[in-house]
């Protein structure tokens, strides 16, 4: 399963390929976010897409990773909440924004996912941005991290995805 952009591969890593991130990884919060990750994947392995970490790679450079994004699980409502982060010297160059607005698009394609959501760190105003950007609204409550947000169906069209096209701009 890969999700291709204009300039990204976007694809699940293997459950030893958590691991390996888990122990290279240095930040305690990152560490545990990944890890709970990897337990989401062994605990519901037939839902394991939407537990799974989402490695951002760039077309033009096969190998080179810019970031990564999730899913943190699906909710028995169909909500879906994403997450994501740029690796250091990547950012400002657009590759997250691609990245969510085709997530987005994907995950509202799949069988019982109704809704996208995120949320950011009160703090994180390039975050709420990028958010606004892909299409997503503030819903006024807060969740552990801070502010949630909720991706509004109008501001990408998800027909043109289920129908073969390309995600809008």
């Amino acid at each position: 399963m890969t999700i291709e952009t204009e300039r990204l591969l976007i694809y699940p890593i293997s459950d030893e390929a958590m691991r390996e991130l888990i122990s290279s990884e240095t930040d305690p919060e990152l560490k545990k976010a990944y890890s709970e990750m990897l337990q989401g994947c062994i605990n519901e392995p037939e839902n394991r897409i939407w537990h799974a970490v989402w490695f951002l790679e760039l077309k033009s450079q096969p190998g080179t990773v810019v970031g990564d994004l999730s899913f943190k699980g699906i909710c028995t409502g169909g909500a879906v909440e994403i997450g994501y982060g740029l690796r250091d010297g990547f950012c400002k160059a657009g590759y997250m924004r691609e990245a969510v607005r085709a997530a987005v698009s994907w995950a509202l394609s799949q069988e019982g996912v109704l809704r996208v959501e995120a949320e950011t760190e009160p703090g994180n105003s390039a975050s709420q941005k990028l958010l606004a950007a892909c299409g997503f609204v503030p819903t006024g409550t807060e969740g552990e991290e801070g502010p949630r947000f909720v991706f509004k169906h109008t501001s990408i069209d998800i027909s043109a995805k289920r129908e073969g096209g390309e995600i809008p701009e």
